[in-house]
């Protein structure tokens, strides 16, 4: 499993990766193995604010329908519209084309409470 160590993580298997003022949002490889093929990605949240671990949207897998939700505070600026079409890119490329928000980072000091690569491995085992 890939866990790349320049994003952070959250215990409810997000990753995120900052650039600035603004964060990537997506779900982790070990969730997307977990959950099996995604047929779904369902996110209404585009230009609301959402707090830390607030639901931002829905994932639907063959089998399942799992909550996301955010790993900070702040408003959702873009949605990947590539997985409209095509929602397997969450399978075949968790942190690069199967990104699922764009969000603004609200509160900073949120960012110390996520999980580095290392202690999100220690988490899920791997």
């Amino acid at each position: 499993m890939n866990f790349p160590e320049e994003l952070k993580y959250t215990k409810d298997h997000e990753w995120i990766r900052i650039e600035g003022d603004v964060a990537y949002v997506g779900i982790t490889d070990f969730a997307q193995r977990e959950l099996g093929d995604i047929v779904y990605v369902d996110i209404d949240t585009l230009d609301k604010d959402v707090a830390k671990e607030e639901v931002f949207g829905t994932v639907e897998a063959v089998k399942t329908v799992s909550d996301l939700f955010s790993p900070l505070s702040g408003q959702v600026l873009e949605i990947n519209d590539k997985l409209d079409g095509s929602p397997e890119l969450v399978n075949s490329d968790p942190y690069g084309d199967g990104w699922m928000i764009k969000m603004s980072v609200g509160d900073q000091s949120e960012v110390a409470e996520l999980l580095s690569a290392g202690a999100y491995r220690e988490l899920v085992g791997a």
